[in-house]
């Protein structure tokens, strides 16, 4: 297990195929994936093969990682950057279990990955997108520094905002 960050209370780890379940568990929760535009995974399998097919670690040498609690292993979700090569930006998501949710998790994972984003792989700028209805992940970007920027359309019939922080290490 390739540990890639450690906070007070997390570890986050790259993904692998053993993540396979709660990944499979994670998008079942039509609350969870609400506001993502993604489906739920038919199948475990289905789940273990995106996971197996996960290049980012490998072409951009960073992505989403496994948010495991430090005292009771638990996976909690992910949180991570991902590079959009075709628009030249790098952003930063999450997603928890629901059960998970109002306990500063994600803003704890998020303000690390952006502290690693611009000390460790030295990112000028890191976006964030959300649905304007997405609440929620409005205020995590909010409180890990990010402004917003402007509206767009997220797809055909949704809304969407732009967050964006720049680093202080020009």
């Amino acid at each position: 297990m390739k540990i890639i960050l450690e906070t007070n209370r997390l570890l986050m780890r790259e993904w692998d195929a053993s993540d396979a379940v709660n990944f499979y568990r994670l998008n079942l929760n039509p609350n969870v994936i609400k506001y993502t535009g993604n489906s739920a995974f038919a199948s475990i399998e289905e789940a273990q093969e995106f996971l197996e097919n996960y290049k980012d670690y490998e072409i951009n040498g960073f992505g989403r990682w496994a948010v495991i609690h430090k005292s009771t292993h638990a996976f909690l979700g992910w949180c991570g950057l991902k590079y959009d090569r075709s628009l030249g930006e790098t952003d930063i998501g999450f997603r928890f279990f629901e059960e998970h949710w109002n306990k500063g998790y994600a803003t704890e994972s998020a303000k690390a990955c952006i502290h690693y984003g611009f000390n460790a792989l030295k990112l000028k700028t890191i976006i964030g997108r959300a649905r304007v209805e997405n609440i929620a992940s409005i205020k995590v970007l909010e409180k890990v520094g990010l402004a917003f920027v402007k509206e767009f359309d997220f797809d055909q019939s949704n809304k969407g905002v732009i967050y964006k922080i720049e680093s202080d290490l020009r």
